[in-house]
């Protein structure tokens, strides 16, 4: 791996955190660089627990089919064996009992499926297989307190074990190429400043959105239906959301989420009493034919925050960012998982690319370009819910006309596959947003009526 990154080959590579960004960007360095290190604060649990390092471990997580794909690249054979392990299948519309815009989705067949196992189980898969290559080591226990080098390159990552204190001495991990997968919480501005140079411009975007997420276990058939699981999708004029799904070992994940001022509570019953803010009684209903065999668990930091890497500045060769650490998103959406792992594609096909050198900017660049949609998804929704604080520029003319396209694509995806299908491609990462302007699709949304929908929760499958 020669250029800007190193003008000689990269024999050392540092990936700060263990995240899922970090360890797939573990995956794709070792194919370029004689040794990788993966250094980590935590200590890895050895099965398929939670551990603090991932602080919404033990909420809800749906890897989408934009991810499954990514993953399946990365590491063939990856879905086979999630599966396997027993992470549920879900097929939508047919599976889900969904709640958006007023409306609810008719179940018509399956067009995309997602994967709704505990994140901690698909972490552990993902640490077997990363960790399988002996050019991948593992530092745990030690946190990474500066970088090395100077403002024009980075040379290395400086250490110290956790908990030792601050009086504790560092230590100096040499590399050719750091990669920052720290997560959310990444203290790269002040590395960065460390060593001379400029930290990147923040956009941030927050609702201040906050949920709690509680365990349950509930008899086969809930409610007489079919379903294995429900949705109420927030939006500006109905504010609270919820989710419930299978994790594969007979109980359910229950998330309730609402804005700044409306956060759900952790209490005891209070948790079951906020889900009657819904828009219908069918969660609450749901809820009390389950058990509850947890505590509530809550979580609040949910901006969506993008470091412009990609802007000039006066920033080293050798360091790169990934995952949360470039750009973090709303959690509710469902995205960080997959745009972990087409990050991590993104990096490969760049250090693999023929017609352009891989610097290190050129690099950056298609890292962020790789959460572009998600971005565009998780912030376009955002921005429209009440109390939402940062964003940018205003729209203009072209963003309020697709802006009002959106709308009624989104009008019309409850009952109508002709735009259904497209719209849930487009979210689930395996079409582009442009697939929502293909000719079929837009003359359903432009000219086609907005098809009849169920008046009532649809608890069983369509015909």
């Amino acid at each position: 791996m020669a250029d800007d990154l190193g003008h000689r080959a990269t024999r050392h590579a540092v990936v700060i955190g263990g995240s899922l960004a970090g360890l797939l960007a573990a995956r794709v360095l070792a194919e370029h660089a004689e040794k990788v290190t993966v250094v980590e604060r935590d200590r890895f649990p050895e099965g398929p627990e939670a551990r603090p390092g991932v602080p919404q471990g033990r909420h809800l997580h749906v890897l989408i089919a934009g991810g499954q794909q990514a993953f399946d690249e990365l590491l063939p054979g990856f879905m086979k064996e999630l599966g396997e392990l027993g992470a549920p299948k879900v097929g939508v519309p047919e599976d889900m009992v969904q709640w958006q815009n007023g409306k609810w989705f008719r179940r018509t067949p399956a067009s995309a499926h997602f994967y709704s196992g505990a994140r901690p189980q698909l972490e552990w898969l993902v640490r077997q297989r990363v960790f399988a290559d002996p050019r991948i080591e593992l530092v745990e226990g030690h946190e990474t307190v500066g970088l090395t080098g100077d403002s024009s390159r980075v040379r290395g990552v400086r250490l110290r074990e956790r908990g030792a204190g601050a009086e504790k001495e560092t230590r100096v991990l040499e590399a050719d190429l750091v990669v920052d997968a720290s997560g959310r919480s990444t203290r790269s501005a002040d590395w960065l400043a460390g060593i001379g140079a400029e930290a990147p411009h923040e956009e941030t975007i927050d609702t201040g959105l906050a949920y709690g997420t509680r365990v349950y276990r509930a008899p086969a058939g809930v409610l007489g239906s079919d379903a294995m699981g429900y949705f109420i999708v927030p939006n500006p004029e109905q504010e609270y959301g919820a989710v419930v799904l299978p994790v594969g070992d007979g109980t359910h994940l229950v998330t309730l989420s609402g804005l700044r001022g409306n956060e759900p509570p952790t209490e005891e019953g209070a948790f079951e009493e906020y889900a009657r803010r819904m828009p219908h009684s069918v969660i609450s209903d749901w809820l009390a034919e389950a058990e509850p065999v947890s505590p509530v668990y809550g979580f609040r930091r949910t901006a969506n925050i993008r470091r412009r890497y990609d802007r000039p500045g006066r920033r080293p060769a050798g360091f790169l960012a990934t995952g949360d650490a470039l750009c973090a998103f709303n959690p509710i959406y469902g995205q960080g998982m997959a745009v972990a792992a087409l990050t991590a594609l993104a990096l490969r096909r760049a250090l693999a690319d023929p017609k352009r050198t891989p610097t290190t900017w050129n690099v950056q660049k298609a890292l962020l370009a790789a959460s572009q949609q998600a971005w565009d998804i998780s912030t376009g929704a955002d921005k429209k819910m009440p109390g939402a604080v940062g964003g940018g520029a205003a729209p203009g003319a072209l963003d309020k006309a697709v802006g009002w396209y959106l709308s009624r694509v989104q009008e019309r995806a409850a009952g109508d596959p002709v735009v259904g299908i497209p719209f849930r491609r487009a979210l689930t990462l395996t079409a582009p947003m442009t697939a929502l302007f293909a000719p079929a699709v837009a003359r359903a949304v432009l000219f086609g009526p907005v098809h009849e929908t169920p008046a009532e929760p649809p608890l069983r499958r369509d015909a």
